[in-house]
């Protein structure tokens, strides 16, 4: 609902030219009048009234284009501009030319009943005005003033109407822009919160696991060997530094600790496999095959998790003697198998919220996010091969 104070919403909807155009076509059209009738009557008689009145309309004109956004301001103002031309058009009937761009000016500001009276107001006034200028009275002089009328009320109709769909538009897309956005973020949040799930589960959860294993073996030799005890302690104390300086690491900037301390992935793989290792009797072996070349960080990340993830599946589960990381540097890319000789499981069958089943996805996932891919082979009393794969990321 329109009120006094608000703009209609064929106003909301009229084309930024349309007023600047309208209002140079009304001063024109006024000078031409102006010019024409002084040429005709010279400087006498009504020659003085119609200047006055045209310097008024003028100016009453002119303020309107400063005037503020508030409906009911304006719909007076239109008022004194359309009460100005008329009495012009009393006395120079010429001036009803002007009606074409008062059309315009007045359309905005009106309703649709308020539209159709005042055009009738300003037809007839024009075809009064041609009347009076001594143009028989026929069909053509009242219907050419009702057509410009007509058409003067279409056309701007359907400018209002492509304006307001424009709009439209315009507000769809940027609805569209702001939901995409807000999309992103979510995928952003959702993204991170996978990606600390995965740190969490390498390392911090498996630095768990060890230790806790090394203390339950501690427990077991106390009384039986106390040295060993002490020694499977010493092991814990130093898997729980390394857990907690793995913690701290995933707070400061999620890369794997080892990394930094090895300096190459390589390096990092055979500390992982000296510590698995000491800790537990396993046999583990690092071969490296081909001319090894830096890594991007993420690849090196994602590679070592794998390694971690999958060497602590072995120690938990697998109940086997020997391990070997292998890792290959080829010409599409670098490969990180990692193989027990264990008691193997059915890869189809591992549940996924079980914690094999868990690490493998996690594991999945990180590397799908480099372009990787991850490949488990096993079978009951054949032993495990998790078989790792990126991409030349050089």
């Amino acid at each position: 609902m329109t009120t006094p104070d608000t703009p209609t919403d064929a106003e909301a909807g009229t084309p930024p030219w349309l007023g600047p155009v309208m209002h140079i076509g009304f001063y024109l059209l006024l000078a031409a009048s102006a010019a024409r009738f002084v040429a005709h009557h010279g400087w006498h008689g009504a020659t003085g009234t119609v200047v006055g009145l045209v310097a008024a309309l003028a100016l009453a004109y002119a303020v309107g284009t400063v005037l503020p956004e508030n409906h009911r301001v304006r719909l007076g103002w239109l008022a004194v501009v359309v009460v100005l031309w008329l009495a012009l058009v009393v006395v120079a009937p010429s001036f009803g030319i002007c009606a074409v761009p008062l059309f315009f000016v007045a359309l905005p500001l009106l309703s649709t009943r308020a539209t159709i009276a005042l055009a009738a107001v300003l037809t007839a006034a024009v075809i009064v005005a041609q009347v009076r200028l001594g143009v028989r009275l026929d069909a053509s002089v009242v219907l050419t003033p009702v057509a410009v009328a007509g058409i003067t009320v279409a056309v701007y109709a359907a400018l209002a109407a492509q304006t307001r769909r424009q709009r439209r538009l315009i507000a769809d897309l940027l609805a569209a822009r702001d939901a995409l956005a807000t999309a992103e973020r979510t995928a952003g949040v959702l993204g991170e919160r996978a990606r600390l799930a995965r740190e969490i589960h390498d390392s911090l959860a498996q630095g768990f696991s060890s230790t806790r294993m090394l203390v339950q073996a501690a427990q077991r030799s106390a009384d039986s060997d106390p040295a060993a005890a002490r020694r499977y302690l010493a092991l814990a104390e130093e898997a729980t530094a390394d857990n907690l300086a793995e913690a701290r690491r995933v707070i400061n900037d999620l890369a794997p600790a080892d990394l930094d301390t090895a300096g190459s992935l390589p390096e990092a793989l055979r500390e992982l496999a000296s510590r698995t290792g000491a800790g537990t009797g396993l046999a583990v072996t690092v071969r490296v095959d081909g001319t090894e070349w830096p890594l991007a960080p993420r690849v090196a990340a994602a590679l070592l998790r794998v390694a971690q993830g999958a060497l602590a599946n072995v120690r938990e589960h697998a109940q086997a003697r020997t391990a070997v990381l292998t890792l290959s540097y080829v010409d599409n890319g670098t490969t990180l198998d990692v193989y027990d000789d264990g008691v193997g499981f059915d890869p189809a069958g591992a549940r996924p919220d079980g914690v094999r089943g868990q690490g493998l996805r996690l594991a999945r996932n990180r590397l799908a996010e480099i372009g990787g891919t991850l490949v488990v082979e096993s079978g009951a009393g054949r032993g495990t091969v998790v078989a790792a794969s990126v991409p030349d990321a050089r």
